[in-house]
């Protein structure tokens, strides 16, 4: 592994957003959310995705000058469009929106439609928790499972976040899509030129496969069975169809060059003090995390933790060391840099 210092990583992927037409405060976003994604040891969802969106931004599927804008709505609830730009400016302005209608209302929701990919949800629910906000995210993606009982792609990942702040810890947060693995796991293991573990994914003849690219391929497999599948379609409809974007398999994703995404958004923010103060909540989320904690544990488990706090561990760790590039895809950056005139910084 090649380690590069984040600060060296998140200028590196700025300046090639930049370089593509994004204005700066937008493209220091989306290398933002890429970085802190392998900070917090989720690389399926970092860097290596700098070239897929920058494939995007230059066929023109994704628009560099796009403003996500007001529409519709009233009172506590608000309709916006993202203008076919970038998810992640898209998601910031939806969640920036609903803190600020909750900060009126005690609660507030935003529908995002014609916006794309954001990353890792995570990202954007920490910051109604920074805020003293429980925060919500979700969004439809493009197919990558089939329905319960089918055998064609028509479903998406469709994941959805929940975060809120803990006190003297790390915010809790909670971000996973709903099928057994996010897709970006076996294009990140692909890269590594390792094998996927057994229930990931089912190749084009619907045979289980540990090969990554048979899996890309072929489909990959819900969480929990017919759980999944229909958690799904919920978060479709709440992604999707409430905000009036794209659904089902007409959900273009950022592993396509071309085409328009179509993807929505819902956000959703929980002013903790319009219901109770929130010193008081804090402090009762800690004894909640003390408790959980505190569980006998089962043969050959260390430790218990908390949703989030193996991601706050691994950015401070890997703050201090650095994060850690497979040689293949440092090589490809460094190539895919230079088209744009930009020298890697490893």
């Amino acid at each position: 592994m090649i380690r590069v210092a984040p600060g060296a990583l998140r200028d590196f992927a700025s300046d090639c957003y930049r370089a593509l037409g994004l204005p700066d405060a937008d493209a220091a976003l989306v290398a933002d959310t890429l970085v802190q994604a392998d900070l917090w040891g989720h690389p399926s969802h970092g860097v290596m995705r700098l070239f897929w969106y920058a494939a995007r931004l230059r066929s023109g599927a994704t628009r560099v000058d796009a403003l996500p804008q007001l529409i519709g709505g009233t009172g506590a609830i608000a309709l916006m469009d993202g203008g076919d730009g970038m998810g992640q400016v898209a998601a910031q302005a939806a969640m920036t929106q609903a803190i600020a209608a909750a900060r009126a209302h005690g609660i507030g929701a935003v529908a995002m439609r014609n916006a794309g990919h954001f990353g890792t949800a995570m990202y954007f629910t920490r910051q109604a928790a920074a805020a003293g906000c429980i925060g919500f995210l979700c969004t439809n993606a493009s197919p990558a499972m089939a329905p319960w009982g089918g055998t064609e792609k028509r479903v998406g990942t469709n994941p959805w976040s929940w975060a809120a702040p803990a006190g003297r810890h790390a915010p809790l947060m909670l971000d996973i899509a709903n099928t057994a693995v996010a897709r970006g796991k076996l294009y990140a293991a692909q890269a590594r030129g390792e094998a996927i573990p057994h229930g990931w994914a089912i190749d084009a003849q619907g045979l289980p496969t540990t090969d990554p690219a048979a899996g890309i391929a072929g489909t990959i497999l819900p969480m929990a069975g017919h759980k999944g599948y229909a958690i799904a379609m919920v978060m479709d409809m709440l992604s999707g169809v409430l905000s009036g974007s794209a659904f089902g398999a007409a959900v273009v994703g950022p592993y396509e060059p071309e085409g328009r995404s179509g993807v929505g958004h819902l956000a959703l923010a929980i002013d903790i003090a319009a219901l109770r103060p929130l010193a008081e909540f804090e402090a009762d989320m800690e004894a909640l995390i003390a408790e959980m904690k505190a569980t006998p544990r089962a043969v050959g488990v260390d430790e218990i933790v908390y949703p989030g706090e193996l991601e706050a561990r691994s950015a401070a760790q890997l703050t201090a060391k650095g994060i850690p590039l497979p040689p293949a895809l440092a090589e490809e950056l460094r190539r895919d840099a230079r088209t744009l005139g930009i020298a890697a910084p490893f």
